[in-house]
């Protein structure tokens, strides 16, 4: 993923592998990612990141709050 974006804490992406969109809330180890949906309780683990699409950057998140 050199040169790419890579997700990151804070970040809404969606999940192509679990087909749904949830906000990074940790990264363990620099290999799984920790995810929560937007809404709802809840969290899921990809060790795909190259499977994250971005939806709304965690920038653009702290406009949302």
């Amino acid at each position: 993923m050199s040169g790419e974006w890579t997700p990151w804490v804070g970040d809404l992406v969606h999940d192509r592998d679990a087909g749904r969109d949830g906000i990074v809330t940790d990264v363990r180890g620099g290999s799984v990612w920790v995810l929560r949906p937007e809404l709802g309780p809840g969290t899921w683990t990809s060790e795909r990141p190259e499977r994250l699409e971005l939806v709304t950057s965690r920038v653009e998140m702290r406009g949302r709050l």
